[in-house]
């Protein structure tokens, strides 16, 4: 006989089911099928109501405190799945106390809980970056024990004390799991490498037996965000050799790393990619977007704003990246332009968006106009300014002249100024020969920045201008008692057949060492004749002229502009990436040979982009 009600049971429980699987959503539609169940006599059903429970919850205009509250209360007795679904539902809510509450009174039932109850705890207290909660569930899981094996709990707590930031207690924790997955290994992977350590992320996933594409995904994104791009591409490579199909993720990493390289060559073969793998400009608007930056970043900012004119679909991250293509190339009418073409598609612009228009109109001089987007950005569009866009906007007023504003604003900003604040003020104090404004930028860069040899030798150089030579001794000095040594200069110029050829500054192992150099004295020999004179202010070393002219030779970017002459056709373009800011003397270099050659050249340095031509520069000698 009981075997018969028993049968009878779970005939109603299956159309129950059914029947709730066939809901629209409608909080009326769930009434009715609640009203079923009372009468066909299964609330107490924990397996029906677990079922209901979860289809309430889903409503998002339910208030969980109060019907879904009351589906679980008219349980007797509760099983493990019912308070899952109730846990489980006010984690997604966001009521992290919550849920914590209903874990508390479970335990103290004597109920243990599931794998997914723990790791829907573990992932909200993630989330909310709530360590000590995520620590305390650890315990828990250990005082319990029959989750010491499981996999999938293990894998929410490294995932837990990751996001927290706790990488060695998820070390730790991966070490002494008894089995792995690559779901263990890749939160560590994206950890090191966003923490920079790229050997201890390589390790981890050199040694997954199989991976996925998330695993490649993030080592491959790692090595770009680590400046790592040759790495980066290589491992694309690997990848695609394994067969696996390519996705959005995948690619942006590998275009963020040729974007890195600065060349042509590898710009067009990755477009390539993307277009034969279905992910085109003209049908992904992400992928679309990371080419615009890509082409802007090659130098190639014709090319960029082609791609941007052929997406179908542009949001506020394509036009962004084009408004900062067109202001880091110097062309700020362009940027300013489509700034107020993208509000007029009624598209909110962003923080990002924000820092192209005001570089923009910091380049073109347009002051009233930048302040009035500054004023206006926070009341018209919600966007607080950042420490990004205070510094944009003091190197704004001080480029313009505008010195004692700049420090006005600078010194009244909400928050403390870093930097990239500072440093625009130190260098506009450069260009306008402003000591006094120097003198109080460089005492609070020595403070935030005491080992960048930069910040001492541009106020040495203002101190010197101003013929102030005691102060300069004293500059010298300091750089001297620290042992300040300027980081290693490297450049790069991709040749006509797509290759790229580094130098270093003093430069001797390249195999065309000789003719480069020959070449190189034959070009300064034909500026002399226009009036060039080597800038001996560029060499930061206590030494004579005559070494200070002979150490200006050796510059990476000369260098690499002499094999430029010689590799590539007359007339074409050469493209010069370096790592450093460009000093005075190559600069001056540069503008001469694209006038006593005819060729422009285009040079991306470690703040922007110059394009010379017939002697002149787009940046109008300040950078």
């Amino acid at each position: 006989m009981n075997k018969g009600r028993r049968r009878v049971e779970r005939v109603l429980e299956w159309e129950v089911v059914r029947i709730m699987e066939g809901c629209g959503g409608r909080l009326n539609e769930v009434k009715q099928v609640h009203g079923h169940i009372y009468r066909s006599n299964l609330e107490q059903c924990s397996y029906v109501m677990t079922k209901l429970l979860r289809l309430v919850t889903r409503l998002p205009d339910v208030p969980l405190n109060s019907y879904p509250r009351l589906l679980f209360a008219q349980v007797h007795n509760p099983n493990p799945f019912l308070w899952a679904a109730l846990i489980r539902a006010y984690t997604l809510r966001g009521s992290l106390s919550q849920a914590v509450h209903f874990f508390c009174s479970m335990r103290k039932q004597r109920i243990t809980p599931l794998s997914f109850t723990f790791s829907a705890l573990f992932s909200a207290s993630a989330a909310l970056r709530h360590a000590s909660l995520g620590a305390q569930l650890h315990a828990q899981t250990l005082l319990l024990g029959g989750f010491l094996s499981d996999l999938y709990v293990n894998n929410s707590i490294i995932h837990m004390y990751v996001q927290c930031g706790f990488l060695p207690s998820a070390r730790h924790l991966f070490n002494e799991m008894p089995a792995r997955d690559v779901v263990s290994s890749t939160p560590l992977i994206v950890a090191y490498t966003r923490t920079g350590h790229i050997s201890a992320a390589r390790d981890l996933f050199h040694q997954l037996p199989v991976k996925d594409i998330v695993a490649w995904t993030a080592m491959l994104t790692g090595y770009a965000q680590n400046a790592l791009p040759h790495h980066a591409l290589q491992l694309f490579q690997q990848f695609r050799l394994q067969g696996l199909l390519i996705d959005e993720v995948t690619l942006i990493g590998a275009i963020s790393a040729c974007a890195q390289l600065g060349t042509s060559n590898y710009a067009n073969w990755i477009r390539g990619i993307a277009e034969t793998s279905g992910f085109g400009p003209a049908s992904n608007v992400l992928v679309g977007s990371s080419l615009i930056d890509m082409y802007s970043k090659c130098g190639n900012v014709e090319v960029a704003y082609n791609v941007f004119k052929g997406m179908t679909d542009r949001n506020v991250f394509s036009y962004s990246s084009m408004i900062v293509g067109f202001a880091i190339h110097s062309r700020p009418r362009a940027a300013i332009k489509l700034f107020y073409d993208m509000l007029e598609t009624h598209i909110k612009p962003n923080h990002v968006t924000f820092l192209g228009v005001l570089t923009a109109c910091s380049h073109a001089g347009l002051v009233e106009q930048g302040q009035h987007l500054f004023a206006t950005m926070e009341k018209c569009y919600g966007i607080a300014p950042t420490l990004q866009l205070y510094a944009c906007m003091a190197d704004l007023l001080a480029r313009a002249g505008y010195m004692e504003e700049a420090l006005r604003l600078v010194q009244t900003m909400p928050m403390e100024p870093d930097g990239a604040v500072w440093g625009a003020l130190l260098g506009a104090s450069y260009v306008h020969g402003n000591p006094d404004v120097a003198e109080i930028a460089s005492k609070h860069l020595f403070k935030l920045e005491p080992n960048n040899i930069g910040n001492y030798l541009l106020l040495s150089k203002i101190y010197a201008s101003a013929g102030r030579w005691d102060d300069v001794s004293r500059v010298r000095k300091l750089i001297r008692e620290k042992n300040l040594k300027k980081s290693p200069g490297w450049s790069w110029v991709e040749t006509k057949n797509g290759m790229i050829h580094k130098f270093v500054a003093g430069d001797v192992k390249h195999p065309e060492i000789s003719r480069i150099k020959m070449e190189l004295n034959d070009l300064l020999d034909r500026l002399k004749g226009i009036g060039y004179q080597p800038n001996l202010g560029s060499v930061p070393y206590d030494i004579n002229d005559k070494e200070k002219r002979l150490l200006l030779t050796t510059h990476s970017e000369k260098l690499a502009l002499a094999f430029g002459l010689l590799s590539t056709d007359a007339g074409s373009t050469i493209k010069i990436m370096k790592n450093l800011r460009i000093c005075e003397d190559c600069h001056i270099v540069m503008s001469g040979a694209s006038k006593v050659t005819g060729r422009k050249i285009v040079v991306r340095d470690n703040t922007r982009f110059h394009h010379f031509f017939n002697g002149t520069c787009s940046c109008s000698n300040f950078w």
